[in-house]
């Protein structure tokens, strides 16, 4: 059986090490907390607004707009190297645990990170 790592990084066409290679570097310090707040935003602007592919936008009915935005900062600056915002407000990050209740399909994972990548560019 396949680990989490092994899947991602099958599904995401990036290696296991590259995909590490982000502990080597504190992002936070060289972008800021402005330039992952917009990144956030970017993102979920997209999501929420996504007539495209209306079953993924479905997949975060539940949740507020604001909350996923910030939810998604504070957990990408802890894990580039900022403050610990995330784990200070919501614990750890348990990251499957709270994705567990959503469908987390190869298909959402793509339109996830066809999202991101909109975001990012």
């Amino acid at each position: 059986m396949q680990s989490l790592q092994q899947k991602a990084s099958e599904y995401s066409g990036v290696g296991q090490s590259d995909a590490f290679a982000i502990d080597e570097t504190n992002l936070f310090e060289r972008l800021g907390l402005d330039t992952f707040i917009a990144l956030s935003t970017n993102f979920y602007n997209r999501v929420y607004d996504d007539e495209e592919e209306e079953w993924f936008r479905a997949i975060f009915v539940k949740s507020k707009k604001e909350d996923a935005i910030r939810n998604q900062y504070e957990f990408f600056v802890q894990r580039m190297g900022g403050p610990p915002l995330f784990s200070q407000r919501r614990g750890h990050p348990a990251l499957i645990a709270r994705h567990r209740p959503f469908p987390v399909t190869h298909q959402a994972a793509q339109r996830w990170l066809h999202h991101m990548q909109q975001a990012l560019d």
